[in-house]
């Protein structure tokens, strides 16, 4: 009779709860099968005394590997196991393709767990900042169902919008951010190069300075020290902000509920939301995912805390009875209109199938908030432009007003 080993756990039990403990079998995939017949999805598993098979990573140094080279590998992968290629010569020719270094690293050492009897999952939750959450739930529904290909097929589609989505919503918001870095270098350029020139002239021609035409003297005699100080402090708060983002749960429930607060942008971010949580929702109950589970995964992956909050409340609901859209009415994260389809969806039986469509509806939502967001953007940003060129103009030739008096009266 082979040895037994020790392998700690972490897994979501019937109801949605997370659990961990450990668990007596030969290897991991016996460990692993011992828990799914216990109802209960790992999400962690590691032999007693070797720890989590992580690497060390520096935070905020874009250890995470890019939504696009994700997408292109899983939409490769399910290509592959749909031909029928078998998974470990699927994960070496991936292995081989794949450019991104931390996912090239990742399918290198997944490919090894599974040609050592490591289910693809578990393997595959080994690198949760490689791959989502989500798409190791999905794995793993896909190979108790016996249709890992269909999974990955769903996996690579749902990854495939999201990177569309994000490309349009980067794509909106490209133009103002390039027009505000050219707004600070070009206010830095007058201040540094143009301002000394003027101050000289002044000096030559004599007479007292306006408060405001000084006011950007001062500037411009402490932009050695003051430009350091501003990027110093922009570095520092951004250090600490990724940080609280990481750690404080509070925290980011604040800064999301800020962001869906905030005028023009508040209305595309719910919307990009509401795409995000009916897609992975629709994906997870599709391929067969527990509700419960479902619910559990669906919150950590949407990319707001408002939506994280609410799925555990709707948990608490549901294990007690009540319908998952009565649950969802009682937040206002969530519009009437999806309400209404998980409604029907929940009388018909076919609630995954109305998630896809609220998906599909608000993918065209976003598309078109997108566009709107651009055109109305465009003449706030010249606007803005305008009135910083126009404003320093006004400060440097003010003085000559007062010159041309004093010219005058002598």
């Amino acid at each position: 009779m082979p040895a037994t080993k020790t392998f700690h756990y972490n897994s979501i039990d019937s109801t949605g709860r997370k659990t961990k403990g450990t668990v007596e079998a030969a290897n991991e995939t016996a460990a692993t099968h011992m828990l799914r017949q216990r109802g209960e999805v790992p999400l962690e598993m590691f032999e007693a005394g070797q720890g989590l098979n992580r690497d060390l990573k520096i935070p905020g140094l874009g250890n995470r590997t890019k939504l696009k080279d994700l997408a292109v590998f899983a939409r490769q992968f399910a290509t592959m196991t749909a031909s029928g290629m078998s998974l470990l010569r699927s994960l070496s020719i991936l292995e081989e393709q794949t450019s991104a270094t931390s996912l090239k690293k990742a399918v290198g050492e997944v490919r090894t767990d599974v040609s050592g009897g490591i289910s693809l999952s578990a393997a595959m939750a080994k690198h949760d900042r490689v791959f989502p959450r989500l798409m190791v739930a999905m794995v793993r529904a896909g190979e108790a169902g016996g249709m890992i290909d269909s999974a990955l097929e769903q996996i690579a589609d749902s990854l495939e919008k999201d990177t569309a989505l994000r490309g349009k919503i980067k794509g909106a918001l490209t133009y103002p951010a390039i027009v505000l870095g050219f707004t600070f270098v070009m206010i830095a350029g007058v201040l540094i190069f143009i301002v000394p020139i003027f101050e000289d002239m002044f000096k030559n021609l004599g007479g007292e300075l306006p408060g405001i035409t000084q006011f950007l003297v001062d500037t411009s005699h402490n932009m050695g020290w003051l430009g350091p100080l501003v990027l110093g402090i922009g570095i520092t708060t951004s250090v600490l902000y990724k940080r609280q983002l990481r750690t404080s749960e509070d925290f980011r429930l604040t800064v999301d509920r800020i962001k869906l607060r905030m005028p023009v942008f508040g209305p595309l971010l719910q919307k990009l939301a509401m795409a995000r949580f009916s897609r992975n929702l629709g994906l997870l109950l599709n391929v067969g995912v527990p509700v419960m589970q479902a619910l559990a995964v669906v919150g950590e992956t949407t990319g707001n805390e408002v939506i994280n909050i609410a799925m555990r409340d709707v948990q608490s609901a549901v294990r007690d009875g009540q319908p998952m859209s009565s649950a969802m009415r009682l937040h206002k994260i969530f519009p009437e209109m999806v309400t209404q389809m998980i409604e029907v969806g929940e009388e018909s039986g076919q609630i995954s199938q109305m998630l896809d469509k609220v998906a599909d509806f608000y993918d065209r939502e976003v598309d078109a908030a997108a566009e709107s967001l651009t055109a109305s953007i465009e003449p706030i940003m010249v606007l803005v432009m305008g009135t910083v060129v126009g404003g320093m103009v006004i400060c440097l030739y003010l003085p000559m007003f007062t010159i041309y008096q004093n010219i005058q009266s002598s």
